[in-house]
């Protein structure tokens, strides 16, 4: 088993393709270095502290560390979100509402993934991507 096992890895994946799509497909020119650019970045965050926390998954308070970092960086992307959104800068009302409630889905996730690494670390980490798919 490896990072690219986990639901929360997949699905912030296939979050980072469609908001990085979203950016340059739906969005206007100007906000090409300013909010389109921060949530990118965020949502690219999101993925990476997954892997980075993975990799250090031996060390509890590391792997949770990265996780915590994670799910911080998922509410910051539904924020960069929620702002493109309500500054009329993106207007797809279908495709916000689809990209919100995936957002708020990895963050429910990433939640239930980080109590299960907490409860479950010193007996055997629970990888099963189904233990925390609820």
């Amino acid at each position: 088993m490896n990072y690219k096992d986990l639901q929360i890895w997949q699905l912030s994946r296939e979050l980072t393709v469609e908001i990085h799509s979203m950016t340059f497909r739906d969005l206007p020119k100007f906000e090409a270095y300013e909010e389109a650019s921060q949530i990118r970045r965020s949502m690219k965050s999101i993925k990476s502290n997954i892997v980075e926390g993975y990799g250090r998954r031996r060390y509890k308070n590391d792997f949770i560390r990265f996780l915590t970092y994670s799910h911080a960086s998922c509410d910051e992307t539904i924020d960069h979100l929620e702002t493109l959104y309500e500054t009329k800068s993106l207007t797809d009302s279908i495709l916000y509402e689809k990209l919100h409630t995936r957002l708020n889905q990895l963050g429910g996730k990433l939640n239930r993934f980080i109590t299960s690494v907490e409860n479950q670390h010193n007996t055997a980490i629970n990888e099963d991507p189904n233990h925390y798919n609820e």
